[in-house]
């Protein structure tokens, strides 16, 4: 797919993968539209890349909705929607409030599914279009401490594999991006942190994601890996899973001895 003149929709968009993104997309002439709760950041990546600003709160099925009528009657019929937007918070089963993994399966997971549900009749209707999902390594592989967003993430995995697969044949695109650690206010101090070093492998800045994500939609593929590193980690979970849980318990034991001796 090509992005000149294609109306692209990105949730998240203020900072980070998803800013990055509409930056390197409006290189390449799409009409963009910048979707966030941050009001101001997105109206200066809007103005930046010469697109559109619309508030949003994702938590909110009814402001999706609205949001997507309002591109489709101001800008026209969206070509490309990117469904980037995600909340990290959390920790364990016993020490997540229920209204949080709640938040964060409206956030991360339902917020796709409304946006989807709001733009691919149209989609199917024209015979084109393309949706872009933004899970996370953890999604597939999971990751320590934080159970809500492994597990909303595993649900944004499985929701993409099935578009794709289900509407494949209708000229509908569906790409799965799947990153490990990215220098985002997302990832904020863990950068530096003992679970970025050992866990989360090695860290890409958001324009370089940025320009990965591009490549894929122009060549049309499905997984977007940030890292080749994440392949051989998929293997050795697939072709011994036992072995790669023993694995992460060791890690996780590593980084629970890291956070007692900081305490």
């Amino acid at each position: 797919m090509q992005l000149n003149n294609k109306v692209s929709v990105i949730t998240g968009a203020a900072s980070g993968i998803g800013a990055a993104c509409a930056r390197r997309f409006a290189n390449e002439g799409a009409k963009l539209v910048i979707v966030d709760i941050d009001e101001s950041k997105s109206r200066e990546v809007a103005t930046e890349v010469d697109g559109i600003a619309i508030t949003c709160d994702l938590n909110d099925p009814s402001a999706i909705s609205n949001m997507v009528s309002e591109v489709e009657g101001t800008i026209g019929p969206i070509d490309l929607l990117f469904n980037n937007a995600g909340i990290a918070t959390g920790r364990g089963p016993l020490d997540t409030d229920l209204e949080e993994w709640q938040r964060q399966w409206n956030v991360n997971l339902m917020s796709h599914v409304h946006a989807v549900r709001a733009v691919l009749p149209g989609m199917l209707e024209r015979g084109e279009g393309y949706i872009l999902h933004t899970a996370s390594m953890a999604g597939i592989l999971s990751t320590h401490d934080n159970l809500p967003y492994a597990v909303s993430k595993h649900a944004v995995v499985g929701l993409a594999e099935w578009l794709a697969f289900t509407y494949m044949h209708r000229g509908i695109k569906v790409g799965l991006l799947a990153p490990l650690a990215v220098r985002t206010p997302m990832l904020g101090s863990q950068a530096d942190s003992e679970w970025a070093n050992q866990a989360g492998g090695p860290i890409k800045e958001a324009e370089e994601v940025a320009e990965q994500v591009f490549e894929s939609i122009v060549d049309e593929r499905f997984l977007i890996l940030t890292d080749q590193i994440a392949n051989k980690w998929m293997q050795q979970k697939t072709s011994d899973p036992d072995r790669w849980l023993h694995g992460m318990n060791r890690l996780q034991q590593r980084l629970d001895k890291a956070s007692n001796d900081e305490n």
